[in-house]
């Protein structure tokens, strides 16, 4: 059994977004409206901008599925850029020996080199001696994470297959906190799915909405807060036996590593600071030979393995740092002060954001389970598997 993992490929501007997972076993049901579902969950939310007018991402299944099943070879997945039209003498790839002056006007009106505080323009121009910009914002823009979107709907559909099912909805943007939470993750789920900001309060969704139209109109932007939820996970996924093996610290590189994210937690989080040892830790009762807590401070998470409570992690993502409201910064041709450079850009992607890190969160979850399952293909897997 391979370990599940995968590559991506592709620019924001560029043809398409690729990706190749490996580990799949064979007899796995992927659909690719499934997958489809997820990309436009992805694009949703109040406070996305033009570029969410233009795309209306569509995955393709290039490989390694037949007749809507895993056949156990490397899939091979596709999403194209619709807006690569008006950008293909920009993006063009093959080496221009005498460009026509209309696309040297096309290259250099798209090219800057004005740094984006908060992008990886400065250190990425100085690691990959780079003097056009536009070589780093291409990577490095979360337009990438479409094509992660697609991965881990992949790896959402395996899981479903053990009954283990996740979802995100968002606890704070700018300084509007969600401080009603619905009585089940149920209703939780269900509220935020129909909210633009992915908020299960009505109320709460509302005052959300405002201060982004305070921070639109204002030229800025506004970061938040969500929350990733699992369910009906087996106890043991990870190991406590070396540190890279510890699911929660794979759990934290996974979702810290999605563009603007600066925080991760588990369970209680930040708040354990607060907490005496007796508050915080999740006492175990038995009631007709099972074992059961009243709470879940650890987040479902003890010793680097999964303990069978509920999966919880929230991340927090900083505002977008590209905006109208210029920042003060350099030009990198001869480091005299300028203004940041402006691309279109959301005013809040916080929402898009919890999808995300639920697709990133999925990815992990299926590797540890497969890893601790083994088998070539579902029929094996399931076999090993208690339900």
């Amino acid at each position: 059994m391979e370990k599940f993992r995968f590559l991506t490929s592709g620019e924001s501007h560029g043809k398409c977004l690729t990706a190749i997972i490996e580990g799949v076993p064979a007899g796995f049901r992927i659909k690719t409206s499934i997958i489809n579902e997820e990309l436009a969950r992805r694009q949703a939310g109040y406070g996305r901008g033009g570029r969410m007018k233009i795309e209306h991402d569509t995955v393709e299944i290039k490989s390694g599925v037949r007749f809507g099943k895993s056949t156990g070879a490397p899939i091979c997945l596709e999403i194209k850029n619709k807006d690569y039209e008006n950008w293909q003498d920009v993006m063009n790839t093959e080496h221009l020996d005498y460009p026509a002056q209309d696309v040297i006007k096309k290259i250099e009106e798209k090219s800057f080199t004005t740094v984006r505080p908060g992008h990886a323009d400065y250190a990425g121009a100085i690691k990959y001696k780079l003097s056009d910009l536009r070589d780093v914002l291409e990577r490095s823009s979360a337009r990438k994470t479409a094509i992660e979107v697609a991965v881990g709907s992949v790896a959402k559909q395996i899981l479903r297959e053990f009954g283990i099912m996740g979802f995100s909805h968002v606890i704070q943007i700018g300084n509007v906190k969600l401080d009603f939470y619905p009585k089940t993750y149920t209703l939780i789920k269900e509220k935020a799915e129909k909210s633009d900001v992915r908020c299960a309060d009505d109320l709460t969704a509302d005052r959300m909405r405002n201060a982004i139209d305070e921070a639109a109109e204002a030229g800025d932007t506004l970061g938040g807060k969500f929350e990733v939820i699992f369910g009906n996970l087996p106890i043991g996924l990870g190991s406590y036996v070396h540190w890279d093996k510890m699911i929660d610290g794979r759990l934290a590189q996974a979702i810290m590593s999605i563009p603007a994210v600066k925080a991760v937690e588990i369970g209680a989080g930040v708040d354990a600071a607060y907490l005496k040892g007796s508050q915080m830790h999740d006492e175990l009762f038995v009631k007709n030979k099972t074992v059961y807590r009243n709470t879940n401070n650890a987040g479902g998470i003890e010793g680097g393995m999964t303990n069978g409570e509920t999966l919880i992690i929230k991340g927090t993502m900083k505002a977008i740092p590209t905006m109208r409201k210029a920042l003060a910064t350099i030009d990198i041709n001869n480091f005299n002060p300028a203004s940041a450079h402006f691309e279109r850009s959301d005013t809040c992607a916080v929402p898009a954001c919890a999808v995300v890190a639920e697709a990133r969160a999925a990815i992990i979850l299926v590797d540890a389970l497969l890893s601790k399952l083994g088998g070539d293909s579902l029929e094996e897997i399931k076999a090993r598997y208690e339900f």
